[in-house]
């Protein structure tokens, strides 16, 4: 038996030892006392797990006691990184931070309560699933799954573990997000007729000129179930300088082959609220269609969509438009009724720490929260729709990992939402209407369109 064959072994095996974390009463040692600790591993420290292992520093009663890459600069760093913070922020020495650079090995790690996985896209639904099954909690960043199968499998692992997932959707943990859907949902503006999610855009380019392999990267392992192709550097992300690791966009997210561009890279947060407005987030849009302008074969290795506008209705008779923000359609979501319009972004506010900062545009919609009317924005009251409240993404899924209840972005949720990013993304490329079964999660009488909700997966690294 090979090594990678007895560690899945040893998981499934012993999954059903793992439980929640052993919580002492405070009275007897304190809040943040050792025994109290919730143990974290992170899965994937660059630039967007740095960032999403600040916030889990910050808490007290939470430490980050292993961290795990394929990239062995980045690891050694994300270690040094996070015995420094912690001491930096909670005043209190902390050393001994593991490294693993095979992720299957950490999750055998008996300490560790819940993992942070922000490894690229097309890695995030099978490390859930095996995270799941080694009785391990998770945030999982977004988008859920590099295809609808595998967000399918992701998801029906989390039901039949009963492990506490939670999204990277931080918008659900936003006031003004959240108080726009309350709004929406209590018929502020009428009933609901169209919605718009306007996203960011990607530009072209990127050298395909096959590089040699740095020899502190794992980059078949990196691959994943993904074809193998040489590797660049425009294809991963950047390559350490004098022994440091650099933490700028990574090329990966403008690959088909890792990800969908920006339609799961924003959109996996704005249509996620659009479907908390709509009462729709544990369904789908019933038909898409989609027009866009992939970059020229030859023009570069980037092949993520281009600009785009898409539509899609629901059963409810909603209709959800996509587009890229422009001067006159600012980045963010509009909700228009037939008595008046809400809209929301994240203005000049960090929703992630990875976020740039925007100055609102000019016009009536303006960031974070603006209606066509002011009384639309007067406070709910009692007979108003309250949602799921959450002040802090973090801190919510450390909670429930206590509580045991679910996340304000779980895993059903976070499915759905990016289903309909993936739907959109399949429309583009074939370029026609497409009518979809929310309920069987497939496309009616369409072979070619239904051949598309999963890949091939390569050989060893498959769900």
């Amino acid at each position: 038996m090979n090594k990678r064959e007895f560690l899945k072994r040893s998981i499934l095996l012993t999954a059903g030892a793992f439980t929640a974390p052993t919580i002492v009463k405070a009275s007897v040692f304190g809040p943040n006392a050792p025994s109290n600790r919730i143990n974290i591993g992170v899965i994937g420290v660059g630039r967007q797990g740095r960032g999403d292992m600040t916030g889990v520093i910050r808490m007290a009663d939470v430490r980050i006691t292993a961290v795990c890459d394929l990239d062995r600069i980045r690891m050694a760093d994300a270690k040094e990184f996070t015995e420094t913070t912690t001491e930096r922020f909670l005043q209190t020495p902390h050393k001994g931070v593991k490294m693993f650079e095979d992720y299957q090995e950490l999750l055998l790690d008996k300490e560790i309560d819940g993992v942070l996985i922000a490894t690229p896209d097309h890695q995030h639904a099978r490390l859930a699933i095996d995270a799941a099954y080694a009785g391990k909690d998770m945030y999982l960043e977004k988008p859920a799954s590099l295809t609808i199968w595998e967000g399918r499998q992701m998801s029906n692992a989390m039901n039949a573990t009963g492990r506490i997932f939670q999204i990277g959707s931080q918008q659900r943990s936003n006031r003004h997000f959240r108080r726009a859907c309350e709004l929406v949902r209590s018929g502020r503006i009428g009933k609901l007729k169209t919605v718009e999610v306007r996203l960011p855009g990607d530009p072209p380019g990127g050298d395909p000129t096959p590089m040699p392999i740095p020899d502190y990267f794992n980059y078949d392992a990196w691959l994943g179930s993904t074809p193998y192709v040489p590797y660049t550097i425009d294809r991963v992300h950047p390559q350490a300088v004098n022994g440091k690791p650099v933490f700028s966009r990574p090329g990966w997210l403008r690959c088909e082959q890792f990800g969908a561009g920006m339609i799961t890279g924003w959109g996996s947060h704005h249509f996620d609220i659009a479907h908390w407005a709509m009462d729709m987030e544990y369904s789908g849009p019933i038909e898409i269609e989609a027009s866009t302008v992939f970059p020229a074969e030859g023009s570069g290795l980037w092949n993520v969509h281009g600009p785009y506008q898409s539509q899609m209705l629901y059963a409810n008779g909603v209709v959800v438009k996509g587009m890229e923000e422009g001067p006159t359609k600012p980045n963010g979501i509009l909700f228009i009724g037939e008595e008046g319009w809400i809209f929301t972004s994240r203005g000049g506010e960090r929703v992630t720490d990875s976020d740039p900062i925007k100055v609102d545009s000019g016009g009536q919609e303006r960031g974070p929260l603006s209606a066509s009317d002011p009384k639309i924005l007067r406070e709910l009251t009692d007979d108003d729709v309250h949602l799921y409240e959450s002040e802090n993404h973090t801190r919510n899924w450390i909670d429930c990992m206590r509580t045991r209840k679910p996340t304000i972005a779980p895993a059903e949720v976070a499915h759905r939402s990016c289903s309909a990013c993936l739907l959109q993304q399949i429309a583009m490329h074939l370029k026609r209407k497409l009518y979809w079964d929310p309920r069987n999660e497939c496309f009616l009488n369409d072979d070619e369109a239904n051949a598309m909700i999963s890949r091939p997966q390569r050989a060893p690294y498959q769900i």
